[in-house]
């Protein structure tokens, strides 16, 4: 089958795809963006998590015909000319080690923040629950939404 979806403003079209094939897989394997990760498979540890029509999901859950036609919005789409705001705090706070859950940590961090400019600490720790880190003790990850939450209000 033929998926058609538009990824990060781009129309992109995808072909012989097979019917259980995941938006994960055609993302990363047919469509070249390796940024969302395929960790768990079961949509237990955020590591794949893209927008779809602007709703956070585990794209490894999403059967890749169910996004024809819709938008998805993946970690390398939140960039424009430089690191969106929260990507560049995940870098200057130290909250990447092996990067396997930072795609997936920074979709989530951008949602929250979108929603909510000046989250708690436990509105923060609420909106990144999905997300798996086996790196970290999440300090540095809260540090680094803190301070993307911080920057943004600045400029609100």
């Amino acid at each position: 089958m033929r998926v058609n979806v538009t990824v990060n403003g781009v129309q992109r079209q995808a072909d012989d795809v097979w019917p259980g094939e995941s938006l994960l897989y055609v993302l990363r394997e047919r469509l070249g963006l390796p940024g969302a990760k395929n960790a768990c498979e079961q949509g237990e540890c955020g590591s794949c998590t893209v927008y779809l029509d602007d709703v956070p999901v585990c794209s490894c859950l999403v059967a890749a015909g169910q996004a024809e036609g819709r938008e998805v919005r993946t970690v390398e789409g939140l960039a424009e000319d430089e690191l969106h705001p929260v990507q560049q705090a995940f870098v200057d706070e130290g909250a990447v080690q092996c990067g396997f859950c930072t795609p997936g940590l920074i979709v989530a961090a951008h949602d929250l923040i979108e929603r909510t400019t000046e989250p708690t600490d436990a509105e923060i720790r609420e909106a990144l629950a999905g997300n798996l880190c086996r790196c970290t003790g999440y300090e540095k990850i809260l540090d680094a939404v803190r301070a993307a939450a911080s920057k943004k209000a600045d400029v609100v």
